[in-house]
C-alpha cells in the first residue's frame, strides 16, 4: 500500500535537508515580506493562503490543506479548486491529520482524507500525511496550557513537523503571518508560548504581524 493511503508509514523527508525554510501563516498585516519570504529555499503556505502573490510572495514549495472539517468539504465542492493559483503553483502538499478509520469516520464525516487524496493525487504532486506519533507529541507539548481548547492547529501541526528540536547554527526557520487567533477551538495562548520558546532557542525567527 502506498504511504499517501496509509499514514502510519514514514513519506520520507518533507523537506530536503539543510534548507532555508520560511512557513507563512494566514493573519492580515504581515506587510510587505514577499522578497524575503520568496528568498527562502522552501515556502510553506496553508489552506486559502492569504496574501499569496500579493504581499507574501509569489513562491509555495509545499501548501498544508486542512484535510477535516467544514473548509475541506467546501473544497471537495468547488469544480475549480485545483485552478487556484497557490494550488496550481505548489510543488508538494501536506495533510495535517491522519486518516481515521470509516468505521470512525460516521454517521457525520469529519475526516476527508480519503477523497482530497484522490484530488490532489492526479496532480503527480508528493502528498505528505503528517502522521499520530505527531499528534501526541503536539498534545504533550501544549499540555495544560490548552486547557479546554485541546485541537492543536493546521500551523502549529506543520511547524511542529518542520522545526527541528534543536537549533541548526545559521539556519532558523522564518514564521510570517502567525497571529494566534481564529477558530476558538485551537489553544492560541498555548501555541504562542511554544513559538516564543523556539524563537527563543534560535530554532525559529517569529516575524511580527502588524497593528
Amino acid at each position: 500500500m502506498s504511504s499517501d493511503l496509509d499514514p502510519s508509514r514514514a513519506d520520507g523527508p518533507i523537506l530536503p535537508a539543510g534548507s532555508s525554510l520560511a512557513i507563512v501563516g494566514n493573519a492580515p498585516g504581515t506587510g510587505d515580506v514577499g522578497p524575503a519570504i520568496d528568498a527562502a529555499d522552501c515556502v510553506v503556505r496553508f489552506n486559502n493562503a492569504a496574501g499569496f502573490g500579493d504581499r507574501t510572495g509569489r513562491r509555495v514549495t509545499h501548501l498544508a490543506l486542512v484535510n477535516r472539517g467544514g473548509q475541506t468539504r467546501e473544497w471537495l465542492t468547488d469544480r475549480r479548486f485545483l485552478e487556484r493559483p497557490v494550488v496550481r503553483t505548489a510543488g508538494a502538499f501536506i495533510l495535517p491529520f491522519p486518516m481515521l478509520p470509516a468505521a470512525q469516520n460516521v454517521p457525520d464525516p469529519i475526516c476527508w482524507t480519503r477523497e482530497i487524496l484522490a484530488l490532489l493525487r492526479p496532480l503527480g504532486r508528493p502528498i505528505h500525511v503528517l502522521p499520530e506519533a505527531l499528534h501526541r507529541r503536539a498534545h504533550g507539548l501544549l499540555g495544560s496550557r490548552a486547557g479546554e481548547c485541546p485541537n492543536p492547529s493546521t500551523g502549529f501541526l506543520v511547524t511542529l513537523a518542520l522545526v527541528p528540536d534543536h537549533p541548526v547554527p545559521g539556519l532558523p526557520a522564518d514564521a510570517y503571518g502567525f497571529g494566534f487567533a481564529g477558530w476558538p477551538g485551537h489553544p492560541w495562548a498555548a501555541e504562542r508560548a511554544w513559538f516564543a520558546a523556539a524563537a527563543a532557542s534560535g530554532r525559529l525567527r517569529l516575524h511580527p504581524t502588524e497593528g
